[in-house]
């Protein structure tokens, strides 16, 4: 098997030295070509490179959730066809890494590559559905290109926390938690929307759901961790299904206690929930439109202001090695 290693050198939880016993275990395996991320975006051409080769069988992505991301953009850059692209494989590195844990692989990329070498043995893989994000036709979005998203997204407060962390980031600043809640805390202050929210979702032969504060569309279930406590916004959110949708149209500071506490205490079965909560599960197409633009992320990656986003629910989008 021809494989290629798309490594993000920047990868937090794995230093060099690891990052080379990975490379030597693949390649036992597997006839590999390895390459090193240079820029933002290169995964992304690296993936895409993939997907138009004749005789790439396989990607595997070393890093965080946003390496993933760029890979699966790349490989997905003609849309998806499961008889031609190659197949992923995750070996997680992030700090968080939703999208490997949701499938089920170990946090620890030592032990992810084990059982990555395991199923590529055992010939374990699976078809799962993504999430594919563009602008509106007819709206001043509309000439934004559409982006493919393997876990979550968010327009509105949980895309403007990111936004805040990342900024953080950029000044030398370490993705802890304790900087995720408090970039929390400044955001919730500085929400100008809190109470009277912009949003519309729209979708078809449904009537529209209006004065929406945020927005959280998941692709699978959880929707994150902290640390080692996952997290679930839409507990019935599955790569077998569509997208899910969690909005509020509140965000009293009574609110936001009540919600971050069933957050925090949330599990399969029970996620937010309340007269100020609207839970949708497996949507095919949606609309959601904003009076103001605000900020959108996917995956856990901040991507600017927009004002109006269709979501689509691609089911069976790509194979992944489990």
């Amino acid at each position: 098997m021809r494989a290629l290693l798309v490594v993000n050198p920047a990868a937090t939880t794995t230093s060099a030295r690891t990052r080379d016993v990975l490379i030597h275990a693949l390649a036992s395996e597997m006839k590999l070509e390895v390459v090193t991320t240079e820029y933002r975006g290169h995964a992304r051409d690296l993936g895409r490179q993939a997907g138009e080769s004749d005789d790439i069988e396989l990607v595997v992505a070393l890093g965080g959730d946003g390496t993933v991301n760029e890979v699966v953009n790349g490989l997905l850059h003609n849309g998806p066809d499961l008889d031609r692209l190659p197949r992923l494989a995750v070996v997680p590195g992030g700090s968080t890494n939703v999208f490997a844990r949701a499938l089920g692989l170990p946090n620890d990329a030592v032990e992810a590559t084990g059982a990555l070498l395991d199923a590529l043995r055992e010939d374990r893989e699976r078809a799962i559905g993504l999430g594919l994000a563009a602008g509106t036709p007819g709206t001043e979005d509309e000439a934004v290109p559409s982006r493919w998203f393997t876990f979550c997204a968010g327009l509105g407060f949980d895309a403007g926390v990111i936004g805040r962390v990342e900024q953080q980031r950029e000044l030398g600043k370490r993705s802890t938690h304790a900087l995720y809640l408090r970039q929390v805390a400044r955001q919730f202050l500085d929400e100008p929307h809190r109470r009277h929210g912009t949003i519309t979702l729209e979708r078809p032969g449904q009537d529209p759901v209006t004065d929406l504060v945020m927005s959280i569309i998941c692709n699978t279930s959880p929707w994150t961790f902290l640390g080692n406590r996952p997290v679930y916004a839409s507990p019935k959110a599955s790569f077998d299904t569509g997208l899910d949708v969690l909005a509020l149209n509140r965000m009293s500071t009574g609110a936001v206690a009540r919600y971050a506490t069933q957050l925090l205490t949330s599990s399969p079965e029970r996620g937010p929930h309340g007269k100020h909560a609207l839970s949708l599960h497996d949507l095919t197409d949606f609309t959601l439109h904003s009076k103001a633009p605000l900020p959108l992320q996917m995956d856990g990656d901040h991507l600017g202001l927009r004002a109006s986003v269709t979501f689509t629910g691609v089911r069976r989008a790509l194979r992944v090695i489990v």
